[in-house]
């Protein structure tokens, strides 16, 4: 299974689907599958295919050698004139996030984890929008490891991804299962210890916009050799 872990070589992208209904997510799914199942694109290294839960979407954890093969994959032609057509008629939004993985905390004390359909994962991703000038200060607050968060139930890890262009955060967060989840996200204030109530606080305060989705892990490919 492909692996998240800092400085590990990889650009490592997310592409985002939105669609209207049950039906597409599954056209959708389909077809992500099979371009993932052939994929043999030059600088290609892994993709991993997420279906949403609370919302008819997609996600595909992708890493890549360099930005270079990424901008070469999207502008060939069969891309151009193939695939962006087909997700237009199935989506309502496409996003494409570039990142960089700057910290891995798990519940065993790990720098790394494991992602793929084999893991049993209650997937998370959050997408925290910041001016550019507050990215930095947001990456080192979310980055710091948290030995409280390693106790509480359910929790698997999270890694903390920079956006490179700038304005964007990512936390990718893995879980026991959806209750764990929700008894975390929903744990009242007050029962929370000092320092995670004053680092949510910080947060939020630099935040432009605040995005979230829960997922299965539903496929995942690495190109033969690759070592993550």
């Amino acid at each position: 299974m492909p692996i998240i872990k800092p400085e590990n070589g990889s650009l490592t992208v997310f592409n985002l689907f939105n669609t209207t209904d049950a039906e597409k997510q599954a056209t959708l799914l389909d077809a992500m599958r099979g371009i993932i199942a052939n994929a043999n694109y030059p600088g290609w290294r892994s993709s991993t295919l997420h279906a949403g839960i609370e919302k008819p979407c997609a996600a595909n954890y992708i890493q890549w050698r360099s930005i270079n093969d990424l901008q070469e994959r999207y502008e060939g032609e069969n891309f151009a004139h193939n695939t962006v057509p087909y997700f237009t008629d199935l989506t309502t939004s496409v996003y494409l996030l570039k990142t960089e993985v700057v910290s891995v905390q798990t519940r065993d004390g790990g720098d790394r984890t494991e992602i793929g359909p084999d893991g049993g994962d209650f997937t998370v991703i959050v997408l925290m929008g910041c001016d550019k000038t507050d990215q930095s200060d947001l990456v080192s607050l979310l980055a710091k490891p948290d030995e409280w968060m390693r106790q509480v139930p359910g929790y698997r890890s999270h890694s903390i991804l920079r956006g490179l262009d700038g304005d964007m955060v990512v936390n990718y967060a893995q879980w026991d299962d959806a209750a764990s989840y929700q008894a975390f996200h929903t744990m009242p204030e007050d029962q929370r210890p000092s320092h995670d109530r004053q680092m949510r606080e910080r947060g939020k305060a630099m935040l432009t916009s605040r995005e979230s989705n829960t997922y299965d892990v539903v496929f995942s490919r690495a190109q033969e050799g690759y070592q993550s």
